[in-house]
């Protein structure tokens, strides 16, 4: 399954010069009418978020299952585009409580403790700027051979990230978040490194503090 009918066009991959942004256009369009903003909106709500919850596992059994298993996480828990030395994308939902928090910069980010004993299991980034393009990569009814060019999915990617801060991460209390409860729905990329994955949130929800 693609998303072909959320407005993507079928075609071979090549390298372009990267297209200029129409007038009005904030979303990362071009003059061809290529709109990966208006892409995300169209399946958010409908595919992203229902596909994302029913295949996301608890985050402390996804994180054990990946130090163990890559593999037998990522074909449980996530979706790669390609066999081999790509890394896969695992789905997690993280019930926890924010433990510290970056916010000076763009990059801002929360760290979150989800076994109760102080120690950050996952850093999730809540922006505006985001790194990366888990959320994308991890749905497996997204191709890249859906896209013209590889410009085309760099930015169908990173709209994901603009839509998540547009819509309900930049309403976050960014002077207010250590000591809360939070839950999280979103996806990381699995790389080999010891410390904490950097998890981007699709959904991001705050409880009270501690």
């Amino acid at each position: 399954m693609s998303v072909a009918g959320a407005g993507l066009a079928l075609g071979g991959c090549k390298i372009v010069a990267t297209p200029k942004k129409s007038a009005g256009n904030e979303d990362g369009g071009d003059n061809s009418g290529f709109d990966p903003g208006k892409m995300v909106r169209d399946i958010w709500d409908a595919k992203v978020i229902p596909y994302l919850a029913s295949r996301a596992g608890k985050f402390s059994e996804v994180n054990d299952l990946a130090r163990a298993n890559p593999d037998e996480a990522g074909k449980k828990y996530g979706f790669r585009q390609r066999e081999g030395s790509e890394p896969w994308t695992l789905i997690v939902k993280i019930e926890g409580r924010i433990v510290a928090a970056e916010t000076a910069s763009r990059a801002a980010t929360i760290s979150v403790d989800n076994a109760g004993d102080g120690k950050v299991a996952a850093i999730v980034q809540i922006g505006p700027a985001m790194r990366g393009t888990a959320l994308r990569d991890a749905l497996d009814f997204v191709s890249f051979n859906d896209f013209k060019n590889q410009i085309d999915y760099a930015q169908f990617g990173k709209a994901f990230n603009q839509y998540a801060n547009q819509t309900f991460l930049a309403a976050l209390p960014r002077d207010k978040l250590v000591g809360r409860a939070v839950t999280i729905l979103g996806a990381y990329t699995l790389e080999a490194s010891d410390g904490p994955p950097l998890v981007t949130p699709a959904q991001l929800t705050l409880g009270p503090a501690s």
